[in-house]
C-alpha cells in the first residue's frame, strides 16, 4: 500500500483517533494528579491573630494546617497586650494553601527607655519632631518672659526638671517652658548714663 492510500485509509484514521484518545486520557490523569499534589482549589482563610500570644498562634495555626514565622518584636505598644501579636502577613481573610507561612511580629515586654536630647534653646518648630524621632510626645507649654520667643528654655517630666541625658521610657510626654518674647532689655551702658555723679569733697581731693 503505498504511502497516500495509507494516509486515507481507515486504518490510519482510527490510529490516529487511537493515539488522540490515551493522550486525552493522559492528559486528564495528570491534571487530576497535579491538583491532587498542589491541592488546588483548597485554600483557606487567614484568622486573625491581633493580640494572641505565641502559643495561641501556634495552636490556632495547627488546627488550620498553617505555619508561622516569628520575624521579631517591636516597640511597646501599649494597646496590645504584652507579647502578643501586633502585626501578620497575610493580612486576616486572605486566602491562602495548606501549609503557608504566616509572618508575625509581636509587642514587647514593656516601653524601652531613651535619652533627653539637648532641646535647650531650640524653638519648639525644632524640638517636636526631635521629640517625635525618640519616640517620645511634646506635653504641656508653659510660656514665661524671656526674649526668645517660643524658645525651649526648660525640659520637665511629671513636674522635675530634666537635664540633657536624663533618661525616660519611651511614649513620655515631654513638658516644655518657652519664652514669650515680651521681656523687657535695659542696656547697661542706659543705666550708666542716668546714674548720678558723687562728689567728692575738697579737703578729701588736697
Amino acid at each position: 500500500m503505498s504511502l497516500r492510500k495509507y494516509l486515507t485509509s481507515r486504518v490510519f484514521f482510527l490510529q490516529v483517533l487511537s493515539a488522540a484518545g490515551i493522550i486525552a486520557v493522559l492528559g486528564y490523569l495528570f491534571m487530576h494528579w497535579l491538583t491532587f499534589t498542589t491541592d488546588h482549589g483548597h485554600e483557606i482563610a487567614v484568622p486573625n491573630l491581633a493580640r494572641l500570644t505565641e502559643e495561641q498562634v501556634e495552636e490556632k495555626l495547627d488546627e488550620l494546617d498553617l505555619d508561622y514565622v516569628l520575624l521579631d518584636s517591636v516597640d511597646y505598644r501599649s494597646e496590645f497586650p504584652k507579647y502578643s501579636v501586633v502585626e501578620q502577613d497575610p493580612l486576616p481573610g486572605t486566602k491562602v494553601k495548606v501549609g503557608r507561612k504566616i509572618y508575625i511580629k509581636i509587642n514587647s515586654s514593656g516601653f524601652s527607655s531613651v535619652k533627653i536630647p539637648d532641646l535647650i534653646e531650640k524653638t519648639y518648630r525644632e524640638a517636636v519632631p526631635t521629640l517625635k524621632a525618640l519616640g517620645l510626645e511634646p506635653g504641656t507649654i508653659t510660656y514665661i518672659p524671656n526674649l526668645g520667643k517660643d524658645m525651649v528654655l526648660e525640659m520637665r517630666y511629671k513636674g522635675r526638671n530634666l537635664k540633657v541625658g536624663d533618661r525616660v521610657l519611651k511614649a513620655s510626654k515631654i513638658d516644655l517652658v518657652l519664652g514669650d518674647g515680651k521681656a523687657s532689655y535695659v542696656d547697661d551702658s542706659q543705666a550708666d548714663s542716668t546714674a548720678v555723679p558723687v562728689e567728692t569733697p575738697q579737703d578729701e581731693q588736697q
